[in-house]
């Protein structure tokens, strides 16, 4: 079907238009700093002045270098714990020492003074990192809602407070055996630490006393050199270039006429949605007419391209993780293949033209892209789609390696290395969107495709039951329209036509006795029973209404619109049988049109093919010789009656396709009608040996 620019209607250009202008609103409002350049190379431009006034960032290593030297004069926080205290002083006034009682009171006395010290774990106090000398240093202890700053050397070890104790009690003690008097007793025991290290108030009171980096280590002006021509690009340059690019980006860009930006804006996305919308129209036009179809091509094109403008706006180097190579995934569902690589290749060209490293990313996503696409039709169930993120993986990093081997990148290869990973597994892991898009977009998906043409669907079991002549021959056509379609090839849906011949017949079900194959079976001969004492006009009421039946069917169990159409246009406008009948026996030959079907006529390849196999496959039935030579008289005669009906006057079939068509079915024919052997009766009185 012959298509040209004005047969398109307004709906179909609604939403190019749509699109057109969401790309002139999202596109960046500000130029892009022009300049590519990296450390230890020849700045091959002209010698470039400040334009303007800028500050000269540091790197993210200098700052951290500048935190982490501040950090040295960090004082930590300790908690004092009240109820240790208490507990164990209770615990101490209570002890049982026997002859050694009197010495209860100055136990108590000495553990209350150790106490009031403070008493750390034999870790000791967390010192600042920077600090040499630990008499100097100062800790925060918090007691009673207040804190108070305690020299260092004031808080007691653990190991040191025992000590301590037994120093303390021995010097007034002289006469007793205090160490033995206190390990009997468990009195070391009661001397545990009561200063508990508090990180979070430490951090908190930090970051609120330090001192603030600055993000900035010095001015240009405007006017002054920043690098001159072919001067070799050192990292203070870099700095600077880094520093004047943030600035040119962020304040000034473009310096002319704000309109005359907006309308290069406008021209650049008119731009991209006329190659698009050519994509299309040179490669499958048909597709402009399926509205459904039309938005959802066009609503992944706009998620590579907003995914694009947003993370190249919050930081380029996430560009790396983005997952692009999900969107010819995306496509791949619901959309004829010599339309998806085109398209693909459009929905990237954002990445060129507003991306830092655009042409790298470019390349790296779009091979990623097509592998993705070609290594999904092999592995595309369960695990087995982690073997595409494996692919897309190995394409990414081959392409990336080959652009730092030519020096085109900068950057940390490790780290591009994991973001390039992300992409891969996230690619995968956003495919199961597309069964969300098929019910968002009213779509018909490959797999379930493959799904509704398993013979254990419930509506094909039904059709089974209730007329199995048509079952059958549903089965042999199903066969018959997909060796025909792997033949003709190209953009053909195979996997269509097999399901749209198993569902075509189904309004058979309601009068299933009305049609030779079914009562051929219920009554055992060739008797049509059926259609005995009927007129030809009555007969024909009778085997027309099997597709108004079969559409009301379809739309109970909510078939899906392809395979609803495959049901009202399998007979076109064409007229039954019984027409002839009717005018054999001096009918009225204008009473035609009762005895055509209600069409329409095939609109699409896969139903103009469904319609000659439908028709060459029941009458193939009635083949009394199975020879070459009948098999595509037949053949010839079916296709040249459709032809002269003009059946396919609205599809977009091709003489090379229908030339295709009746070879495959000639050479077909032979192999499913062929004449059985008939195998002699053994004669009687003969033993077998």
């Amino acid at each position: 079907m012959n298509v040209s620019l004005k047969d398109i209607k307004f709906p179909s250009r609604l939403p190019f238009l749509v699109l057109m202008l969401i790309f002139f609103v999202i596109f960046p409002r500000t130029a892009k700093f022009n300049y590519d350049y990296k450390k230890g190379s020849a700045w091959k431009y002209e010698t470039l002045l400040a334009q303007f006034d800028f500050p000269i960032l540091k790197t993210d290593e200098q700052i951290s270098e500048e935190k982490s030297k501040s950090a040295g004069g960090v004082i930590p926080y300790y908690r004092y714990s009240e109820e240790i205290v208490n507990k164990n002083l209770k615990a101490a006034g209570s002890l049982s020492l026997g002859r050694a009682s009197a010495l209860r009171p100055a136990i108590v006395s000495t553990i209350k003074d150790i106490y009031s010290h403070g008493v750390v774990s034999d870790e000791g106090v967390k010192l600042s990192r920077n600090s040499s000398d630990a008499s100097r240093e100062v800790l925060y202890v918090q007691k009673d809602k207040r804190a108070s700053k305690v020299p260092v050397s004031e808080v007691y070890k653990l190991t040191d407070a025992k000590a301590k104790l037994l120093a303390d009690m021995s010097g007034t003690y002289r006469s007793w055996n205090l160490d033995s008097i206190f390990r009997a007793n468990n009195v070391y025991d009661l001397i545990v630490p009561n200063l508990f290290y508090d990180k979070q108030t430490t951090e908190l009171v930090h970051d609120e006393s330090s001192p603030t980096v600055s993000p900035t280590s010095g001015f240009v002006n405007a006017g002054q050199l920043i690098v001159s021509k072919d001067e070799i690009v050192t990292a203070e340059i870099e700095q600077i270039l880094d520093s004047y690019k943030a600035e040119y980006e962020a304040t000034m860009g473009y310096d002319g006429p704000k309109f005359v930006f907006l309308a290069g804006n406008f021209i650049l996305a008119l731009a991209l949605v006329l190659i698009i919308f050519f994509c299309i129209f040179f490669t499958n036009a048909a597709l402009l007419d399926d509205l459904n179809r039309l938005c959802y091509l066009l609503f992944v094109v706009l998620f590579t391209c907003v995914s694009t403008l947003l993370v190249n706006k919050a930081n380029p180097q996430f560009l790396y993780m983005v997952p692009f190579p999900l969107a010819a995934l995306w496509l791949l569902g619901f959309i004829p293949k010599k339309v998806l690589v085109p398209v693909y290749i459009t929905s990237l060209m954002p990445l060129m033209i507003f991306a830092r490293d655009g042409y790298v990313l470019f390349v790296m996503f779009l091979l990623a892209g097509l592998a993705a696409g070609y290594a999904f039709k092999f592995f595309n169930r369960s695990w087995s789609q982690f073997l595409v993120s494996l692919v897309i993986f190995v394409s990414l990093v081959v392409t990336y390696s080959g652009f730092c081997m030519i020096e085109a990148v900068n950057g940390d290869y490790l780290k591009i290395l994991a973001f390039l990973a992300l992409a891969s597994i996230f690619s995968v892991a956003g495919y199961p969107l597309v069964f969300l898009f098929e019910k968002l977009f009213n779509l018909l998906s490959t797999s379930r495709l493959k799904d509704l043409a398993e013979t254990d669907q419930p509506l094909l079991q039904e059709l089974f039951e209730k007329a199995p002549g048509t079952y059958d021959h549903s089965l042999k056509l199903k066969n018959m329209v997909e060796l025909v379609g792997q033949k003709i090839g190209g953009s053909l849906n195979v996997n269509l036509l097999r399901a749209g011949a198993l569902y075509h017949d189904v309004g058979k079900m309601k009068n299933p006795l009305c049609f030779t194959e079914n009562s051929k079976l219920a009554t055992g001969s060739d008797r049509d029973d059926y259609h005995a004492g009927k007129t030809p006009l009555e007969s024909a009421r009778d085997i027309i209404e099997h597709v108004p039946a079969g559409l009301e069917i379809a739309a109970a169990h909510k078939l899906p619109k392809e395979l609803r159409d495959f049901i009202a246009t399998h007979h076109g406008t064409s007229y039954c049988s019984f027409y002839i009948k009717h005018l054999n026996e001096g009918g009225d030959p204008s009473l035609k049109e009762s005895f055509c079907y209600g069409g329409p006529k095939p609109f699409t390849r896969e139903q103009a093919i469904l319609m000659v196999c439908d028709s060459v496959e029941a009458a193939s039935r009635s083949l009394k010789s199975t020879t070459p030579e009948a098999c595509r008289q037949l053949v010839e005669k079916i296709v040249t009656s459709k032809m002269e009906q003009g059946q396919f006057d609205d599809a977009n079939i091709t003489v090379k396709d229908l030339n295709t068509m009746k070879k495959v079915l000639v050479e077909y024919l032979p192999s499913v009608n062929h004449e059985r052997v008939a195998y002699p009766d053994r004669k009687p009185g003969r033993k077998a040996r």
